[in-house]
């Protein structure tokens, strides 16, 4: 006896039809322009500072997270990343926020230690956020800076139980020992708070 043909479905054929006509070279990238999402922010786009410039841990087992502490760059937002990429600059944050469109960059884990808190318990326990500009320089300071940073600080706090006050999240001035003054008089506390607490 004679066994049924099996012929390919008309969907198959159409699909296999148009790839036979358009050259895997002509077809376009699904990865062109996409860049890797942030590990536990999925809207930052990942960019890794130097294994050189951070310590690596599995927090919050090894070490407790409960605040999160605000700088500002003293420079541009690609130089910041560039600096951070550099393993002889043996400094890092975990985040950086551009000022013109408020887009977040993820260069270390959260449960790694970032080198940016210039103390080291403060940096065992806390995820630090660089926001691109000049703590004299309002300007840079944008309204999507400041709602993409407060959406940003949110979330840390959702994920590690963190509680949103102004005792737990912190400018870099505020960590003892520092002889940094950032964020800055211009930073508007007031306000960020307000987006924190809106998110």
């Amino acid at each position: 006896m004679e066994r049924a043909r099996s012929f390919p479905s008309r969907r198959r054929l159409l699909k296999g039809t148009a790839l036979a006509v358009i050259p895997y070279s002509l077809l376009p990238d699904p990865r062109a322009g996409a860049q890797p999402q942030g590990y536990d922010y999925p809207p930052a786009e990942w960019q890794p500072a130097s294994a050189s410039n951070y310590t690596e841990a599995e927090r919050p087992t090894s070490h407790p997270i409960d605040s999160v502490i605000i700088h500002v760059t003293q420079t541009t937002f690609r130089n910041a990343l560039s600096v951070f990429q550099n393993p002889r600059k043996k400094v890092s944050a975990h985040y950086l926020v551009r000022s013109a469109d408020g887009s977040v960059t993820q260069c270390v884990r959260e449960r790694d230690i970032a080198w940016h808190a210039g103390n080291w318990d403060h940096n065992t326990r806390s995820i630090g956020i660089e926001h691109e500009g000049w703590v004299d320089e309002p300007s840079y300071f944008t309204d999507a800076m400041y709602e993409q940073s407060a959406r940003l600080t949110a979330a840390i706090c959702a994920t590690h139980g963190i509680p949103k006050d102004r005792a737990h999240i912190i400018g870099h001035h505020e960590v003892p020992g520092t002889d940094h003054t950032d964020p800055g008089a211009n930073w508007d506390w007031t306000r960020y708070m307000k987006l924190v607490h809106a998110v």
